[in-house]
Parts: structure tokens; sequence; C-alpha cells
């Protein structure tokens, strides 16, 4: 007899974020009740060999094991093993993911093992635990993805982009709080600085003057907008910032809907501060108005996987190193770590072998 199980839960999250949060190897002992600490071993772009140590037993007992892991972004599909078996023959385990909706995910684990004679349980007993606590631990971490879709993210806690002008600063996006309709951010501006021309080929953008005196340029006509003023800017339209106050300006913008991909979202129209030609990392033609001559940019370069880019471009999911540098007007921002680890739910050595 061989052991299988097959456990289903549906997760209030956009797909993307329910994936990078569960393969998030150095987060589980934040998702799951029964680990207490992770030891990656060797991990390249789409896989890890990592050892998994379990809180101790109801006899003080810790269990822990080597399990390797594979992942395949395109499929939503991750294959596991156990390296170090302990008491079974073998354990393989298969993870699948499916969109519901903007805001609804499906996951599914499937495993598949077979006890040694000598183990404490036998393949069907084996099976009835293994259901159980999936049960268990997958209600846990519905909880706690969902949970971390409720986030807050101080300016000081994300990177600062000076590339276009200003200190700005993504806050909000589809990494770190699992937005699926926009994102959000403030930019900081001393005064006579801005913010280089470009437009959304598919977003509109807010912005809200919380201090300070603005001149925007829309199409090439400026707009005056005080403290405590908002704008709108739609789709398409070209926008430059200019603070032409004596003072700081902090403003705070908010884009949506989401560009189909994050290197889409941003068309520049004019070279960077103190540059003389437009940024050379052209990726594609976006739609835009008629006659403008611009490029649509990718994300920013240089970030190692892991919880750096959002909408249709996740990362690897091994990994918290520090983020790549986003991109204004591009949904790229690192995630914030998920909150601190409750500690309801039975644990058990045998329950899940991931």
């Amino acid at each position: 007899m061989i052991g299988h199980t097959d456990n289903v839960i549906d997760i209030d999250a956009p797909l993307g974020f329910v994936w990078e949060r569960t393969n998030d190897l150095r987060g589980w002992p934040e998702l799951f009740s029964e680990y207490a600490k992770i030891d990656i071993l060797e991990e390249t772009a789409g896989s890890a060999v990592f050892r998994l140590t379990m809180h101790p037993d109801e006899q003080g007992r810790v269990w822990s094991w080597v399990s390797e892991r594979h992942w395949d972004r395109d499929s939503r599909v991750v294959r596991a093993r156990r390296v170090e078996t302990g008491p079974f023959e073998f354990m393989n385990i298969t993870w699948t993911y499916e969109a519901l909706g903007r805001d609804a995910t499906r996951m599914r684990w499937i495993q598949d093992f077979h006890m040694k004679p000598d183990a404490p349980l036998d393949t069907a007993a084996m099976t009835d635990r293994v259901n159980r606590n999936s049960a268990v631990q997958m209600k846990l971490v519905k909880q706690r993805v969902e949970r971390g879709r409720q986030v807050v993210v101080a300016m000081d806690e994300v990177p600062s982009n000076t590339r276009r002008g200003g200190d700005l600063r993504t806050l909000l996006a589809p990494p770190n709080a699992g937005t699926s309709a926009g994102f959000c951010g403030a930019v900081r501006l001393e005064p006579g600085e801005g913010v280089s021309e470009h437009y959304h080929p598919y977003s509109e953008e807010y912005l809200f003057v919380a201090r300070g005196r603005l001149r925007v340029d829309l199409d090439g006509e400026p707009v005056a907008v005080g403290a405590e003023q908002a704008l709108h800017i739609p789709r398409n339209v070209r926008h430059r910032l200019t603070n032409t106050g004596s003072e700081q300006a902090l403003v705070v913008f908010q884009i949506g809907p989401l560009a189909p991909e994050p290197h889409l979202g941003h068309v520049d129209t004019e070279p960077y501060p103190g540059e003389t030609v437009l940024p050379d990392r052209p990726v594609g033609k976006a739609p835009g108005p008629a006659g403008a001559s611009a490029t649509a940019t990718a994300a920013a370069p240089g970030g190692p996987a892991g919880h750096a880019s959002g909408g249709g471009a996740e990362p690897g999911p091994v990994g918290r190193s520090s983020p790549a540098e986003p991109v204004p007007g591009a949904h790229t921002v690192p995630a914030v770590p998920l909150p601190a680890a409750i500690t309801d739910g039975p644990a058990g050595w045998t329950a899940v072998g991931r």
C-alpha cells in the first residue's frame, strides 16, 4: 500500500502573493506552527536543499530531516522529496496553485509515501495523520497569508529610489501587501527638485500633496497643486513633477490598475536628471500617446531572488535578501516580514514531509 493524501484550501489573496509567501523557505517557521527553524544547505534559482527542525514533541524529542525542493513558476508547481527519509521508505510531495480570481488562490498539497517496516506507524495510520495535520497547517497558512496583506509599512522600511529625481518610496504593492488593483507610495522633493517626465499606459495616477507646493506639467501644460490638494492623472498623460515651494514637498501617489507586467507600467519620455539620453533599458513598446517618443523600461536590475517584483513577474521563492531597487511607477518593492509566528496548532514528527 502506498500512502496518498490530497488536501486543498482556498486563500483570499492573489496567486503571486500566495506563491511567494508559501515558498519563502526562510519564512516557514513564521508560517507553519510545527517548524522551529530551517537551514538552507544549497540553493539555486529553481531549487533548494534544506534541513527542517521541528518543535519538541510531547516527549521532548526534536525531529529533523533534510529535504530538497524544486519549483516551476510558469506552471505554478512545486515538487519535493525527503532526502533523509527517517521512518519513511520515501516521501514525495507536490504543491500546485490555481488562481480562482483576482484575490483568490487554490493551493493543493499532494503527498505520496510508504512507511518502513520498523516505523512506529504503518502506512494507513500515517495517511490518517498526514491528512489531519495537513488540514491544521493549511488553515494556519491561510490565516497568516491573508493577515500578511493587512500590513503597515513606513517610508524608512523600504528602499529609496532617486533615479528619476526626488526620494521616492513604493510602500504598498503586490509583493509586500498582496495588492491586486494597484500600488501606492510617496516621494519627497526638495525645493526645485522634480521627477522626470513619464506616463503610465495602463494606469491612472492619483497625487496628493501632503506638504509643500508642486507644479505638475500634464502633456506640457503646467498645473499648480498646493498642500492638501489632490490631482488625477489619466492614463497615457505625460507628467513631470517640480517642487516650486521653499520647503520640502511630500507627495503621496496611488497608481492603478496594475500593468500586465511590471516593466510595462512606466514609460519614460525624457532623460533622468543629470543625463542626456533616455534610459537605455527598453524591453518593448508600451501603448501610449500618439507621437510620443519613449521606451517602456524594466524594473531595476541587481536584486536577488525573493519578493522583489510583483504583478506578472514573481521571482524565485527562496530568500529574504536585499531587494532590487524599485522603479517609480513600476509595482516593484521588497516584501516586509510576516507577522510574528502564532504558536497554535499541533506539531507531530510524522505530520507533513515537505
